[in-house]
């Protein structure tokens, strides 16, 4: 296709990302959505299930073919203390059924710092480091890491504090950055060191321009140069994308630094390109998938119909056929 082409199509998907990233915050179309079965066609494409039970059995299926987990008990933005406690014991219960089947070697979990008490006014930063602190904890004694996935923008620098607050006991806990905020290359740099975990990711939030690139073509030359930083520090790259061409300058940049497979992988997301987790896992690269599970599902899979408006279709499908 022509560049005009090209760039007719990158405008016209941002304009519908814009769009269904503003549906996300619409209670009326939540509750229409929501009242899928989770079993329904899109909804379980993107999420393992609602129970710890069923994202273990997803967990199970994807490392008996050589691949890698991290699990979301999904929601944010809680707005009591007794909502936020609920979310770390959901934790606790998961990396326990995670130890049982024996997979923490293979399992690690992901936290939201908004679903177990950032958000709540007054001591939120708190609560929300005591709560990271006992879901590290057992994931230590269970075998395994914690992530703690980064949210919108207006939480970056509260994340990454809890971070460093969290890395003075547990420093395998695992940090995530976003390339679409004109930030993270100078953050990359400040978590390029010796045993810190790093996903970068490219990001799922509605950002301002001024905080953020808004345009695809700027976004993956922020990644790009975020990669670049990550891969030649001391640290653990953790590149999660599902874009060829981001793959491919993964693996070219893994090779100038000197690399080997193991000292960086890849991170997809469940029920997206599962044949290139395959390859890339039968090449021997650590591949690890991204499994979200649990009721609170609805602004995690308008995220990802965001991410690939191709997705519209078979969703639309899903409602018709509910009806």
């Amino acid at each position: 296709m022509d560049t005009v082409g090209n760039g007719w199509l990158e405008e016209e998907h941002g304009v519908l990302r814009r769009i269904l990233l503003g549906v996300s915050r619409s209670s009326q179309i939540k509750k229409a959505v929501s009242s899928l079965p989770v079993s329904s066609g899109i909804v379980a494409r993107f999420v393992a299930g609602e129970t710890a039970p069923e994202a273990v059995l997803a967990t199970e299926k994807l490392v008996s073919n050589g691949l890698n987990v991290t699990l979301d008990h999904l929601g944010e933005n809680v707005t009591d203390r007794a909502a936020a406690s609920a979310t770390a014991n959901a934790y606790l219960d998961l990396l326990r059924k995670l130890s049982a089947a024996g997979l923490t070697k293979h399992a690690e979990v992901s936290v939201k710092l908004s679903a177990v008490g950032q958000a709540l006014p007054g001591d939120g930063e708190k609560i929300a480091l005591e709560n990271a602190r006992t879901i590290c904890l057992a994931a230590r004694n269970a075998g395994t890491t914690v992530t703690l996935d980064m949210e919108d923008h207006t939480t970056t620098d509260s994340t990454l504090g809890i971070l460093r607050e969290l890395r003075q006991d547990f420093p395998e806990t695992g940090a995530v950055l976003q390339a679409y905020l004109r930030r993270t290359e100078s953050d990359c740099r400040d978590l390029a060191y010796a045993g810190s975990r790093v996903r970068l990711c490219k990001g799922a939030y509605k950002e301002p321009e001024s905080v953020a690139f808004q345009e695809k073509r700027q976004v993956d030359k922020g990644y790009v140069r975020a990669m670049k930083v990550l891969m030649n520090g001391d640290g653990y790259p953790m590149i999660a994308s599902h874009d060829p061409r981001l793959i491919s300058i993964a693996g070219a940049l893994a090779d100038r630094a000197n690399r080997k497979p193991g000292s960086y992988e890849y991170q997809m997301l469940f029920g997206i390109r599962p044949e290139e987790q395959l390859r890339l896992a039968g090449l021997g690269h650590t591949v690890r998938i991204y499994i979200p599970y649990g009721e609170d599902w609805y602004g995690y899979l308008v995220r990802r119909l965001a991410e690939r408006p191709a997705n519209l279709q078979f969703f639309a499908r899903s409602l018709i056929s509910k009806k």
